[in-house]
């Protein structure tokens, strides 16, 4: 009776357990390849699907340094609700990417407890421009080397988000102050 039991219960929550891994989509695409000394450095962060840390930031600034173990050093400023305010460190972070064939998937681990999955799914071929995301597609990121991108730009990289299953209605411009100087 148990066996019969537990092979009608397998058989009813095997269906609905797979229809919600099919519910979720395919997965994040990302970039082919990412040449990690041309991403490092500062990118002003134009537009997000913020999160707590980014709530209220100006003037946001995501930073990168290639370590001499392989790692990446990653940390994030802004100033909080006014250009006025002070540019502050809000989060510093370590980095290690994941695919080493694209470089494009990262793990960044904050406070050497929490990590959470960094992917790469385009860059600009003059890096000038990346479009970041996360697995749950919850999280997206625009960067420029820039304060600003032109709208046709902007445009297309929101085409490329939407493409992948974002919802770019969530996707906020972050104001930028045209004298920032970043660090």
């Amino acid at each position: 009776m148990r066996i019969v039991s537990a092979a009608l219960l397998s058989t009813l929550l095997l269906p609905a357990f797979l229809s919600g891994c099919a519910s979720k989509g395919t997965p994040v695409q990302t970039a082919q390849h990412v040449d990690l000394k041309r991403y490092m450095g500062d990118w002003f962060v134009i537009a997000n699907i913020p999160y707590f840390a980014e709530k209220n930031c100006v003037d946001s600034i995501e930073s990168y340094s290639l370590r001499s173990d392989g790692r990446i050093d990653n940390w994030f400023q802004c100033r909080k609700k006014s250009f006025d305010a002070p540019l502050k460190k809000k989060a510093t972070a370590i980095a290690t990417v994941q695919d080493s064939s694209s470089n494009a998937v990262w793990t960044v681990r904050f406070l050497k407890v929490i990590s959470t999955k960094y992917l790469i799914l385009d860059v600009d071929p003059n890096y000038q421009w990346a479009a970041v995301g996360h697995p749950s597609r919850k999280y997206g990121w625009i960067f420029a080397r820039g304060k600003s991108l032109p709208d046709k730009t902007y445009d297309a990289i929101l085409r490329k988000f939407a493409s992948q299953g974002y919802d770019t209605t969530k996707f906020v411009k972050v104001p930028q102050q045209s004298t920032t100087n970043p660090r």
